[in-house]
């Protein structure tokens, strides 16, 4: 990479590393050898987040340029363009069973979207400051929220609704797992 690397994400399988970096490009790296296996073009700025589907088929990276790609993973191409964030995204998330995605962004909403249309569910709102991170959890009912406004909020996926918000941080969350 010629700038930061922002993101890394081992493939289900642990055979394979990507990373997502400034300089508007996601690497595939094989973890046994250490060598790059090919370089994923496209966005066009910084690439915030990466993150593996549970079958290591698919790729996701979210960006400062307000989209999320998706990438085939074993030819090294991209599937398609998720559009809808008024601002940069910040970190996308698989469902567990994979028909999901998650994403946070800087425009203060989570977005939802099926993955089998490539269109959004729904958007959750309540943050008051930029998404950083979003997970969900091991059976996929629940989506956690890590945001700027110094918050946690866990989401009820199946409906939308925020369940609960965790407070007691006094700076920005910058991670939840």
């Amino acid at each position: 990479h010629s700038d930061e690397v922002n993101s890394v994400a081992f493939s289900p399988d642990g055979t394979t590393l990507a990373s997502g970096s400034r300089d508007n490009t996601i690497k595939l790296w094989d973890v046994a050898t250490g060598k790059e296996k090919t370089t994923l073009t496209g966005h066009t700025d910084a690439v915030n987040s990466v993150a593996f589907s549970s079958d290591g088929a698919t790729l996701a990276s979210a960006s400062v340029d307000k989209n999320i790609r998706l990438w085939d993973v074993a030819i090294g191409t991209q599937k398609t363009i998720l559009i809808g964030h008024a601002k940069g995204v910040n970190s996308v998330s698989f469902s567990p069973d994979g028909t999901t995605l998650a994403s946070g962004s800087e425009d203060m909403t989570i977005k939802l979207w099926d993955l089998v249309t490539g269109m959004e569910m729904t958007s959750l709102t309540g943050h008051t400051k930029p998404i950083s991170s979003v997970n969900f959890s091991p059976d996929g009912a629940t989506l956690a929220s890590g945001s700027h406004d110094r918050s946690i909020k866990l989401w009820d996926v199946s409906t939308g609704k925020e369940k609960s918000c965790l407070t007691g941080h006094t700076a920005a969350v910058n991670s939840v797992s």
